[in-house]
């Protein structure tokens, strides 16, 4: 045997002297300490262009992903990564691979999970594993019986790994219940920015239980891996987490340009050069592309149209990546350059009828900002329902300054009885400068038409008693004639397009500061239907959205500047 380069490791092993002069132990030691080396020696894939079974010889974006995960497994820590990507570049087989290695070679007893968003691509995931063992080179194999798969307790989904102990399971986000509570050490959890989201089903919720069972021990492993599916998703929310370092998680991307096929050579250089554009300059300067690489960008480009559907699929950078598709009201520029004004803030609760702040990390209200004399409040409520699953209530604070700056500076998020929700908005405007508080009445002016008025007008009419600075809109009766005044905003086509339209410029020209990611998430999820009419997408929330846009509105009417302030309306300043 000539020379060559082992892993340290390998060398340290107690079985390294001995190995060494018989052929076949020495390949299985290597192979339980030299990843990329069982990979070529021990696996085998079908090629993606010749589908031919061959060895899996790993590409450069693979090793970059690979170096980070061995990094947490030879430090003895727990490997925990979630994997922006672009397709086409194996992200899947290599996690797959290198869940395989750990199972064949590294642990016994040490089961996996494959979770997709839909069963067939989470069966495509564990194929790669049977073939794998059906071609598995029998005398480097580490188990007491023949690589193969068999059946587990007659389970449809669960596999074990004969002679090894280890089991894999297959399950998909729309089956959740067939793989809670059972006993994993590693997850595979599949294109997670796919994963549907109902008031049932929510998929922040299924991964955090399958990582929770999961122990902070070596050799675990979770990656969630997808490409990008828009803002506001879970995948997105834990990407933003996991890039500012508050999760437990590697944020990894993998841009196109990094996958070795993707690259074309123009039949006349000098006129592609020429003909360059500006996004095609840009990535010869700052992305050192080589023009092989910026001409099949070109190719591709056509087929998709636009650079927008092109970075879903085939990002050059992670911002790229999450560009909103479809029928997004909201720029996705606009809204991640509003959420770089974003902060944690700190929980608590307003106490003693809206004199003081009391921290609580299990409180609703998030604290972004304390009451400054120089600043008047608007605080928009947006009235939700009672239970776990109904729509959130929502109470935002936007501070105005004398300058015209307009900010988040507090916000209440939670269910609760509708009087208690009415106690917390009057203690919350008190806390801000006795602030204008404006309730969005819809919810109790609905009752009231179906004919249980009653306790909800009750409410409003405690909120009158209660707290003096209310907002009060003028009504008409039928000939349009003005009769009075009635507490709250009431959101109708006409004023919904309004406010909306409102939200649209603040956020486009950046003229408000938020402070709530959470918020960003919803102006990220929001769609204009067909019909022209505005809302959430399907799963997801428009609660915190609504009270900015209101919040916004008013204050756009300038009742600070008014020359003459109505009765009901404190003067602004």
């Amino acid at each position: 045997m000539g020379k060559v380069s082992v892993p340290r490791q390998m060398t340290e092993d107690p079985g390294y002297q001995t190995c060494t002069i018989n052929a076949s132990a020495w390949e299985r030691l290597r192979c339980r300490h030299d990843f990329e080396y069982w990979a070529w020696r021990c696996a085998r894939i079908k090629h993606k262009t010749t589908a031919k079974i061959v060895p899996f010889v790993l590409n450069n974006a693979q090793r970059r992903v690979l170096g980070i995960l061995e990094r947490d497994r030879l430090a003895s820590q727990p490997m925990r990564m979630i994997l922006l990507k672009a397709r086409q570049w194996g992200g899947s087989t290599l996690i797959q691979m290198y869940m395989a290695w750990i199972q064949s070679c590294i642990a016994t007893n040490w089961h996996s999970l494959i979770c997709a968003h839909v069963k067939d691509s989470a069966a495509n995931i564990r194929g790669m594993y049977s073939s794998l063992l059906e071609h598995y080179p029998e005398d480097l194999w580490e188990g007491d019986d023949t690589p193969r798969f068999r059946p587990f307790e007659r389970s449809q989904n669960i596999r074990e790994i004969a002679g090894r102990g280890c089991r894999v399971s297959l399950g998909t986000s729309e089956k959740q219940d067939a793989i809670r509570g059972c006993d994993f050490a590693m997850a595979h959890l599949s294109e997670t920015a796919y994963w549907n989201e109902t008031r049932m089903r929510s998929p922040s919720d299924f991964i955090r239980a399958i990582c929770s069972g999961i122990a902070l021990a070596p050799n675990t492993l979770v990656v969630i891996e997808s490409t990008a599916n828009g803002t506001g998703n879970f995948f997105h929310s834990e990407w933003v987490r996991s890039e500012s370092g508050q999760s437990d998680k590697h944020a990894v991307f993998v841009p196109w340009y990094e996958i070795d096929i993707l690259a074309l050579t123009p039949p006349d250089a000098k006129a592609f050069i020429q003909s360059w554009s500006a996004y095609e300059e840009k990535l010869w300067i700052e992305h050192h592309l080589c023009i092989d690489q910026i001409y099949w960008y070109r190719m591709k480009l056509r087929e998709f149209g636009s650079v927008e559907k092109m970075a879903s699929e085939f990002p050059t950078t992670p911002g790229e990546a999450f560009v909103n598709s479809g029928c997004g009201v909201f720029n996705s520029k606009h809204v991640e350059r509003l959420r770089e004004g974003c902060l944690a803030g700190e929980r608590g609760e307003i106490r003693a009828g809206g004199k003081k702040f009391i921290p609580d990390n299990t409180g609703n209200f998030t604290l972004y900002e304390i009451p400054r004399e120089d600043m008047r409040y608007i605080v928009a409520v947006d009235v939700g329902g009672r239970h776990d699953r109904s729509d959130w209530s929502v109470i935002a604070v936007l501070g105005v300054s004398r300058g015209g700056e307009r900010r988040i500076c507090g916000q209440w998020r939670g269910h609760t009885d509708h009087d208690i929700l009415a106690t917390k908005s009057c203690d919350i405007a008190r806390y801000y400068n006795q602030a204008l508080l404006v309730v969005e009445s819809n919810t109790f002016e609905t009752a009231e038409i179906g004919g249980v008025s009653d306790a909800n007008m009750f409410i409003l009419d405690r909120m009158a008693e209660q707290y003096g600075n209310l907002y009060r809109r003028e009504v008409f009766d039928s000939l349009d004639r003005a009769v009075g005044y009635r507490i709250g905003f009431h959101t109708n086509r006409a004023t919904k397009t309004m406010v909306i339209s409102t939200l649209i410029e603040a956020v486009r020209e950046g003229s408000y500061i938020e402070r709530s990611s959470e918020a960003c998430d919803e102006l990220s999820t929001y769609q204009q239907l067909p019909n022209g009419s505005f809302a959430a997408k399907p799963g997801k929330h428009d609660d915190m959205l609504m009270t900015r846009a209101i919040a916004l509105f008013v204050a756009d009417k300038n009742y600070a500047f008014m020359a003459e302030v109505p009765p009901f309306v404190e003067n602004f300043w």
